[in-house]
């Protein structure tokens, strides 16, 4: 899990920059818009689109904003319709990559995201080329807690299948999809601040690249994210902690 629960964590702090850019703002509207449409605008009974609405909150997403992406993805908006579309490819030094799109033009999406693979060493994959190698998992992470025992204990209470303290104090939680919602809302009664709640894809084994893949690889997870059809990248590679603390610092200076 930790190579990559902390890229997830080095990509949540770059999403505060992606804000400033409407990036963020814009793969969350679509990502509600689509949760409504797909299981229904009442958020008590759509546990994915009440996952939306959270991580937009989190991000300081304009009530307003949420209310006309929900009200959107419920209407007959047949114009321009998104639908979500799933692509498998390869990354420097033979890494899998899955990457999560919402698209209203196949032929442009899949012509971006084939020529961001070629450009840093990768490759477009076929259906079920790497699909195997990842499952489904709801993943929480939590910056720091001033109690973490009573965290655990209260995440197992909640159903959470694994629970990882890091050495920074930030802690990360694993679940089944169809409990995340449960855990997520248990911790927040708890009084403590969730930062990440989502689903991810979680690589069934983690492989280490050499540094040069692994910065190729860094630039290639950029330039997937930074497109407006990409919703969320997933890989199986784990990043070594001075790959990943390179990677901190470059953000850190680029603020």
């Amino acid at each position: 899990m930790a190579g990559h629960s902390k890229w997830a964590n080095i990509q949540h702090r770059k999403g505060r920059q992606d804000k400033k850019r409407g990036k963020l703002f814009t793969k969350l509207i679509r990502e509600i818009t689509v949760a409504a449409r797909i299981g229904g605008p009442d958020v008590s009974s759509n546990p994915r689109l009440r996952s939306a609405v959270d991580n937009a909150k989190s991000q300081s997403m304009p009530k307003d904003n949420i209310e006309r992406a929900i009200a959107k993805g419920a209407g007959d908006d047949e114009g321009n319709v998104l639908e979500e579309v799933l692509y498998e490819g390869y990354g420097p030094g033979g890494v899998a990559i899955l990457i999560e799109c919402m698209t209203d033009n196949r032929n442009r999406t899949v012509a971006e995201v084939r020529h961001a693979l070629t450009k840093h060493g990768g490759n477009l994959g076929t259906e079920g080329s790497v699909a195997y190698l990842f499952e489904q998992i709801g993943y929480i992470s939590i910056n720091n807690s001033d109690d973490p025992d009573s965290l655990m204990e209260l995440a197992i209470e909640s159903g959470a299948e694994d629970i990882e303290i890091n050495d920074d104090g930030s802690i990360e939680i694993e679940t089944d999809p169809q409990n995340l919602v449960d855990i997520k809302e248990s911790i927040v009664d708890g009084g403590i601040d969730v930062d990440i709640n989502q689903l991810i894809m979680k690589a069934s084994t983690e492989v280490s690249v050499e540094r040069k893949h692994a910065e190729s690889m860094m630039k290639l997870l950029d330039t997937l994210d930074d497109l407006d059809d990409v919703q969320k990248v997933h890989s199986n590679i784990e990043f070594s902690d001075e790959i990943l603390s390179s990677i901190d610092e470059r953000m850190t200076v680029s603020q």
